[in-house]
């Protein structure tokens, strides 16, 4: 039903879209101080974003509301919902000297659109908005109305949500484009540990990498008697720290120094390590696969070297038992644990209804076999009953995701429209014609 409308109307509107993409990127949303005086929980930035998606919303023809700045939520109609979409405006940080091209400001080059927040999360926001925009101009009659959620904090936390499920419930599905296709029905437990202990070396003076635990940092900067070096490496999502080269191991696979602490670290973390095994991990099982294990940010603070390590582990473990481990083998080494936080694995049964549509569209928007998948990157859903990630991305995509040149391709994202206006429709209608 509307296939080949549906299809028609992304041709004619790309580049409407593409603005409208460009508009949004350009706000930089990354998390700045709050200032609560003004409304802005998680900084101006996040709040000119979250007016953007509204204001779009407006445009039309949704029903919205601003919940505090913490999310814009958008009905399609005044009656309660049977199907959620959750996405974020919010982005991490970019250094605009790492990218090609500024990172906020939109460049579609060779296939790609790049800019900060292109694959996670605003263009699949912007996709998701667009599949409602051409139901709506296209006459779709859904017979069950559905909400989009967008928040403005789920990179650093997702307090957005927590705030939202304060104030409003989610209905009894909910999907999110913040993962990967086909479906993602299954997320590895998180723990994200920052650590410290009182530093003092005859040689080192200072150290600086890393300013977001889920992040591998791309540039280690040591301070040092004779001078200053910066260890290079390549950003990735802490989620997928094979995918990057951490600059933070590579400077400690290099000390030769006799630092206690430092010793330590390079002990714990070999460069080219991925999943803990040297910190007594390594795990691994049937539906998630093996473990990750990175420590992603290295830095002097008034006499202490603070690190932050981030670990995805399997659906057979805890959160207490993994926590035990790191804990107990940084401690042995002269650290103390000075935060933790932690989300148990989410997993939704393949055969419920909900999978079972979301893997329909796929299968006929993409010609490919929909199967569902796991991973280790926490979705919007994760701490959602029932809820599974279905997009933005494709598995096998290396779209730079939180890391410098970040792009979607143009046929990914053709494709994000394509899945979410499709799901909609099966998930909100007799599906018995015009």
């Amino acid at each position: 039903m509307f296939e080949k409308e549906i299809e028609r109307y992304y041709d004619e509107h790309l580049d409407e879209m593409l603005a409208s993409l460009a508009e949004l990127i350009a706000i930089d949303s990354s998390f700045r101080d709050p200032a609560p005086e003004k409304g802005m929980p998680f900084g101006e930035g996040s709040a000119r974003a979250l007016a953007w998606v509204q204001s779009f919303g407006d445009s039309i023809g949704l029903h919205t509301r601003n919940i505090d700045n913490h999310v814009i939520a958008m009905d399609w109609a005044e009656k309660e919902p049977v199907l959620a979409i959750l996405s974020h405006a919010d982005v991490v940080p970019a250094n605009p000297a790492e990218w090609t091209t500024p990172p906020f400001e939109l460049s579609v080059r060779e296939g790609n659109i790049y800019g900060r927040g292109s694959v996670d999360d605003k263009g699949p926001t912007v996709a998701v908005m667009y599949a409602a925009k051409c139901l709506k101009e296209l006459g779709v009659k859904l017979d069950k109305s559905f909400r989009m959620v967008v928040g403005g904090n789920e990179e650093r936390g997702c307090h957005d949500i927590e705030y939202y499920e304060t104030k409003e419930s989610f209905p009894d599905m909910v999907i999110t484009p913040d993962g990967s296709f086909p479906v993602l029905n299954c997320e590895k437990g998180v723990i994200h540990m920052t650590f410290s202990a009182p530093f003092a070396d005859d040689d080192i003076s200072g150290i600086r990498a890393g300013s977001a635990i889920n992040a591998v940092p791309d540039s280690c900067i040591v301070t040092a008697a004779d001078g200053e070096r910066e260890y290079s490496g390549k950003a990735a999502h802490g989620s997928r720290p094979e995918n990057g080269d951490n600059a933070i191991t590579k400077f400690l696979s290099e000390y030769s120094g006799g630092n206690a602490l430092l010793v330590g670290l390079k002990r714990l973390f070999p460069h080219g390590e991925f999943d803990g095994a040297s910190c007594g991990m390594g795990f691994e099982d049937s539906v998630t696969g093996r473990m990750t294990c990175s420590l992603n940010m290295l830095n002097t603070v008034d006499g202490r070297l603070c690190g932050g390590i981030d670990i995805r582990f399997p659906i057979d473990r805890t959160c207490a038992e993994i926590s035990g481990i790191i804990l107990g083998r940084l401690e042995a080494v002269g650290f103390s644990s000075d935060e933790c936080e932690s989300m148990e694995p989410h997993y939704v049964p393949e055969d419920s209804l909900l999978v079972q549509t979301l893997l329909g569209v796929y299968e006929k928007v993409s010609g490919r076999k929909g199967e569902c998948i796991a991973e280790g990157g926490v979705t919007y859903v994760h701490n959602t009953a029932g809820g599974v990630a279905f997009g933005a991305e494709y598995p096998w995509e290396q779209n730079n995701m939180h890391g410098a040149d970040e792009h979607i391709p143009l046929s990914t994202f053709r494709d994000n429209f394509l899945m979410y206006a499709h799901a909609i429709i099966e998930l909100c209608s007799d599906k018995q014609g015009r």
